[in-house]
């Protein structure tokens, strides 16, 4: 069993920065990949990011590239997700989520909700104008 749960939501103006952290616990005997997923009112749940177990690999939607990192440390099993010069579309629920072993190749690998094995709670971020 594996628990996952985000931290480092709130409130910021817009082209201001936010850092979220997932941290994973329970029974974890494999290597995993990781991802973030957000969720606006009214709209599906859509991907962010994603990594690999090693860090060494790493994809992002188009709307994030170059103002979103993703990363992860290992030793304390906690993914981590910088915002920065975030917009008002940025708003929504962040959810984290874990997949046992490695992706297979090809994006649709870790831009589907479907391949994941866990979920967090999810963390608001709201960006005001």
């Amino acid at each position: 069993q594996v628990q996952l749960g985000e931290s480092g939501g709130g409130l910021v103006q817009a082209g201001g920065s936010l850092r979220l952290s997932c941290a994973a616990s329970g029974r974890i005997f494999s290597t995993y990949a990781m991802g973030w997923f957000r969720q606006a009112p009214g709209k599906e749940r859509v991907f962010v990011a994603a990594i690999s177990w090693s860090g060494g690999s790493t994809a992002y939607a188009d709307s994030v590239k170059g103002r979103f990192t993703i990363s992860r440390d290992n030793a304390k099993n906690t993914l981590y997700l910088q915002m920065n010069v975030l917009e008002p579309e940025d708003t929504a629920i962040y959810y984290c989520a874990l997949k046992r072993g490695a992706f297979d190749s090809g994006p649709y690998h870790y831009t589907s909700t479907v391949n994941y094995d866990y979920w967090g709670q999810g963390t608001q971020v709201t960006v005001s104008s």
